[in-house]
């Protein structure tokens, strides 16, 4: 006999975010019963379903499912998971998935995020075009991210620094930037900005050996941030004290993931991992 999931428990087009009672109906044991029986008929649908109307709405139940399962649990606390083979934890603030045409959009915000060990103070993450495909493992693939966000100069800095090998970037008074040169005994005060996923370095002062350096020293040329993770854009960025503000842009992506073991990591709270 099918077993079918009740729609009218679920809104699937409402945003999901904090502040919402969703921890009570989480650990509900109808709650883990439609987990169970809703994952089992998304992963074998022709066995579980026929062709309709619950078949067309199985993704929107699903990405309900996940948004409101995720944040139910995860809202407000650290969050580790494994993103496409790369290791991040943050703090989870909000997760809204709602429906756009043939796909979906979902958005994400972070706090206090570690990617890789490089630290973001928060991190908004947009995905256009969004797409669940059944199967184990279900496959989930997205058009195009926007990402804005935060980071401190300091941070920034260390990480632009395993992007170029001729100068060591560190930060300095008045907000602008230390450069040394790896090889000359170079020093010197500059003002850095990336726009487009090109490093441009305008030198404020220069000193060679205590002196003042000539000029040709320190021509710098842009410096290209090409072999960004994903094919990456930064499109732009705007330093405000001691922190840098980001946009950028990442083409489309395609992962996976085993949904008993989202499962599993919604109600136990373990790592969630997307591959």
């Amino acid at each position: 006999m099918a077993t079918y999931f009740d729609p009218k428990a679920w809104s699937p087009l409402r945003a999901v975010d904090l502040g919402m009672d969703l921890g009570k109906r989480l650990f509900d044991q109808t709650w883990v019963d439609q987990w169970a029986s809703f994952t089992t008929a998304w992963i074998e649908p022709v066995t579980d379903f026929g062709v309709g109307t619950v078949t067309a709405l199985m993704p929107d139940v699903l990405m309900t499912l996940l948004s409101e399962g995720i944040l139910s649990q995860f809202g407000g606390q650290e969050v580790s998971a494994t993103f496409l083979g790369h290791d991040l934890r943050a703090t989870l603030h909000t997760l809204k998935a709602r429906r756009r045409g043939a796909h979906f959009q979902t958005k994400t915000v972070l706090t206090e995020l570690y990617w890789n060990q490089h630290r973001v103070e928060e991190l908004t993450v947009i995905a256009h075009g969004v797409r669940l495909v059944p199967g184990v493992p279900t496959k989930v693939r997205a058009q195009q991210l926007d990402v804005t966000g935060v980071i401190s100069l300091a941070a920034l800095l260390e990480w632009l620094n395993t992007w170029q090998r001729d100068w060591e970037l560190s930060p300095a008074a008045d907000g602008l930037v230390l450069a040394r040169h790896r090889r000359r005994r170079v020093r010197a005060l500059v003002d850095a900005d990336i726009t487009d996923n090109v490093l441009t370095i305008a030198v404020r002062s220069a000193h060679w050996r205590g002196m003042r350096a000539p000029r040709r020293m320190t021509m710098l040329k842009p410096i290209p941030l090409s072999d960004l993770p994903s094919r990456a854009r930064i499109i732009s960025t705007q330093r405000v004290g001691e922190h840098v503000c980001f946009a950028a842009d990442l083409p489309g992506l395609a992962g996976s993931f085993d949904l008993a073991q989202i499962r599993s990591a919604i109600v136990t709270g373990t790592t969630l991992i997307i591959f």
